[in-house]
C-alpha cells in the first residue's frame, strides 16, 4: 500500500455492550495499566463469566480552557453474557466490580506513582 488510510469511520450495527464495569484506573494508580495486569484482569473475570471484552485506553476531555487526561479499564460483557432476570443481573454486576475494585487495588499495592491515589 503507497498510502495506508491511518483514520477510518466505524458505523455500528451491533448494541452497545450490555454490561460495562468501568475502573479508574489511573486516577488511583497514577499510570495505565500494563498488558500483563489486563491479562490477569481477564483470567480473573474468566472466572465468573466468559467472554469478555476489556478495554484500556486513555481518554481525554478537552474544552478549551481544561484538559483532563483519564486512564480508563473497561469490562463488557454482550447481552448473551447478562442474565434476564433483575436480581440475577444485579448479582452479575455487583461480582464483576468486587473483582474489578480487587484487581485494581492489588495492581495499585504492587506499584504506584508516589503522591497519586491510594
Amino acid at each position: 500500500m503507497d498510502n495506508p488510510k491511518l483514520a477510518f469511520a466505524i458505523s455500528r450495527l451491533e448494541p452497545q455492550p450490555a454490561l460495562e464495569v468501568r475502573v479508574n484506573f489511573g486516577i488511583f494508580a497514577g499510570r495505565q495499566a500494563t498488558p500483563a495486569e489486563i491479562d490477569e484482569l481477564g483470567t480473573y473475570m474468566l472466572d465468573e463469566v466468559r467472554p469478555i471484552t476489556i478495554v484500556a485506553e486513555e481518554r481525554y476531555e478537552l474544552d478549551g480552557r481544561l484538559e483532563t487526561s483519564v486512564h480508563l479499564v473497561r469490562i463488557e460483557l454482550a447481552a448473551a453474557q447478562v442474565p434476564e432476570n433483575d436480581f440475577e443481573r444485579r448479582r452479575l454486576e455487583q461480582k464483576l466490580v468486587e473483582r474489578a475494585e480487587h484487581w485494581a487495588r492489588a495492581c495499585i499495592d504492587r506499584r504506584h506513582t508516589p503522591g497519586v491515589g491510594a
